[in-house]
């Protein structure tokens, strides 16, 4: 009995090391295969298995709280340092930069290359920038942060530019021209490399100057604690970082109540006194934010018009390399990678939202598309919820044609006035629990809350929410998934160090890259906001939402030619 027994067990033995060998094997197979051939299925799949069996890796930069721990696969680790790569930024020489130093728009100035030539529609227009500082000596240097477009008033048209760094105080800015005509060019400076510079210091070190805070109330007793992504010192806290998602959130704990008797959540205020004397100076309205930079001759050119033709084709450029994506012509957007449809009667709306059901979720931006839907459609009736005004959340139904909008704010941070603590939702969570299908329609933003937090926070978000986008249309393939792209805004020197439009390109271009490669559809509103005439607004005006809304809606209803 006891060989027999024996030989049992070395045969257990001998199975224990065949499955681990085997699973050793697989685990090899997977890190080697191509990721072309992986679909974005198993691609979660992958990320889950390596959280939990693979060795963790640390990232070099300075880190923010809970993100030093943070635990990423390979795949993970490797896309972060792209992003993070993607969005780096040319630093001026080592050392403080004196004010007198600094990049002046009023000395420097642009110049049209060949200016005198006829061009036609569809050449390429260069302009060379030179900067210099507040003495008219050259700079020598770059990192600055430039807006440039192109535009004819009469026209109502407009499109953007692509501008290059040389990083020695010249910048090449090229345009594609896109209509005939007479076509101006306008160049901005957005702020100084010097500015930057500071921007890119109160990013990592400042992230809390955005404060939060949350009501706590059992009975007659009431306390408000600070609260944010992270909190410094060592009082106690309450932890509401999200079951699911993870996404870390936490409040200084009430000294009488519980964690538990939270019943909102509230923007606290802005931290004052952020900068030195003499870092204030780089961000003065009038002087260096978003000043123009004016010609040093002609700030114009004629352009020919071509065929019917070849407009057309023009018009319908493919590829990842295509810039601008889209142009204002008459005050009406043409992108110039797919057709849009006008949406100019409500009945064109009713008819293509019919049977439908639409949810927005994100800030009070892509809530401009609730708004303006429901006050637009008279079919449509807001239903109140009894939300908190500018809040939410919010739906509207248009019964005749069966039709439900729904609109409801992503999770903190977000600097809402009031929001209860039980209408706190994260937006991956959101989409976990929808069904999905031909019917349902998904437009999400999120961009413009994150801007003082370094990128890593808003990185994770993003992953979080790619990640529910990528089951909910595995699950439901018909399922429509639109992202809208951050904007510009009306800057001054306070709104700058918070939301500064630099802020919002970095966190834009993270936005694309992150979402590209799976089946969503972009809204640019960014080109679509810097291309306008209208002065710049965090909340665009009724014309350039309604050619967003054409946009969204030719996605959800593309036209048959």
């Amino acid at each position: 009995m006891w060989p027999s027994f024996c030989r049992l067990q070395v045969f257990c033995m001998i199975l224990t090391a065949l499955a681990f060998l085997l699973l050793v094997y697989n685990f090899h197979q997977l890190e080697h295969l191509d990721h072309n051939t992986v679909s974005a299925l198993n691609w979660i799949k992958e990320t889950g298995d390596q959280q939990s069996s693979s060795p963790t890796t640390k990232t070099t930069r300075k880190q923010y709280c809970d993100y030093e721990h943070q635990t990423l696969s390979k795949r993970e680790q490797a896309e972060e340092e792209s992003l993070i790569a993607a969005i780096q930024w040319p630093n001026p020489p080592v050392g403080k930069i004196p004010f007198i130093r600094s990049t002046d728009p009023a000395h420097s100035n642009f110049v049209i290359v060949n200016s005198h030539v006829r061009f036609q529609v569809g050449d390429q227009l260069e302009v060379r920038v030179h900067m210099k500082d507040f003495q008219g000596k050259p700079k020598q240097y770059g990192g600055d942060y430039i807006q440039a477009r192109i535009h004819s008033p009469l026209l109502k048209a407009g499109a953007t530019g692509r501008v290059v760094d040389d990083q020695n105080g010249f910048y090449k800015v090229f345009f594609t021209l896109l209509w005939p005509g007479e076509v101006r060019v306008s160049v901005s400076l957005v702020h100084p490399s010097e500015g930057i510079q500071v921007l890119q210091r109160l990013r990592e070190e400042k992230p809390d100057r955005v404060y939060f805070k949350s009501l706590f109330r059992s009975g007659s007793t009431s306390e408000t604690t600070v609260c944010n992504v992270c909190l410094p010192g060592d009082l106690p806290v309450c932890n509401f970082t999200d079951l699911y998602t993870g996404e870390p959130w936490f409040c200084y704990k009430p000294r009488k109540l519980s964690c538990a008797s939270r019943i909102n959540h509230a923007k606290g205020g802005y931290q004052k006194g952020l900068l030195t004397p003499s870092e204030s100076l780089f961000f003065q309205t009038d002087v260096n934010i978003k000043v123009p930079v004016l010609p040093s001759g002609p700030d114009s050119v004629t352009v020919e018009p071509l065929g019917l033709t070849e407009s057309a084709n023009l018009d319908r450029s493919q590829g990842p390399a295509v810039f601008p994506l889209g142009y204002y012509y008459q005050d009406e957007w043409r992108p110039r990678t797919h057709w849009i449809r006008r949406f100019n009667k409500t009945a064109d709306i009713s008819e293509c939202l019919q049977g439908k059901v639409v949810h927005f979720f994100g800030d009070s931006t892509i809530r401009q598309w609730f708004e303006y839907l429901t006050t637009f459609v008279p079919d449509l009736v807001e239903f109140n919820l009894g939300s908190p005004k500018n809040v939410g959340p919010f739906m509207s139904v248009d019964l005749k044609h069966n039709v439900l909008l729904k609109f409801r704010c992503h999770g903190p941070p977000i600097r809402f006035t009031t929001v209860f603590s039980s209408e706190l939702r994260y937006i991956a969570n959101e989409l976990n629990g929808i069904v999905g299908g031909r019917n349902t329609v998904i437009a999400i933003t999120i961009w413009s809350h994150f801007s003082t937090f370094p990128v890593e926070v808003y990185i994770r978000r993003l992953r979080n929410i790619r990640r529910s986008i990528i089951l909910l249309l595995d699950r439901s393939p018909k399922t429509l998934v639109v992202i809208r792209t951050a904007n510009v805004q009306e800057l001054g020197p306070e709104v700058s160090l918070f939301n500064s439009d630099w802020y919002s390109f970095q966190l834009d271009t993270i936005m694309r890259k992150m979402f590209s490669g799976i089946a969503v559809f972009f809204v640019d509103a960014w080109e679509m906001s810097l291309a306008h005439y209208l002065p710049h607004n965090l909340h665009p005006q009724d014309i350039i939402i309604k050619n967003q809304i054409d946009a969204f809606l030719s996605f959800v209803c593309p036209s048959e030619t």
